[in-house]
């Protein structure tokens, strides 16, 4: 894995962010229908976020499910943390390689 791996999975995870902070500011608005979103890996290497809206079930009141959006912002909070610290890895690994070259 490689950096630019770490970085498209971090803009991935604020994306999913983004999104569940918009279903949860909604979370009180009539007839808002939250949207959804899952990560899938192209080509085995970088991370996308796939957004979509979800089914709408007719409600009235908003549909947005706070006992998923939480955790997901959780899960979001960890890969972030994941991806920093593996970025700073790399960062330290490269940095010795380049004292022994010298």
């Amino acid at each position: 894995m490689n950096i630019s791996n770490n970085i498209s999975s971090i803009m991935s995870h604020q994306t999913m962010m983004n999104t569940n902070a918009n279903n949860i500011a909604n979370a009180n608005s009539e007839r808002f229908v939250p949207s959804d979103t899952k990560m899938s890996n192209e080509s085995g290497t970088s991370v996308r976020a796939n957004v979509r809206q979800s089914i709408d079930n007719g409600s009235l009141q908003s549909q947005t499910n706070l006992a998923r959006e939480i955790p997901d912002q959780i899960v979001v909070q960890n890969a972030t943390e994941l991806n920093v610290s593996a970025i700073k890895t790399q960062n330290e690994m490269l940095g010795s390689l380049l004292d022994i070259k010298v």
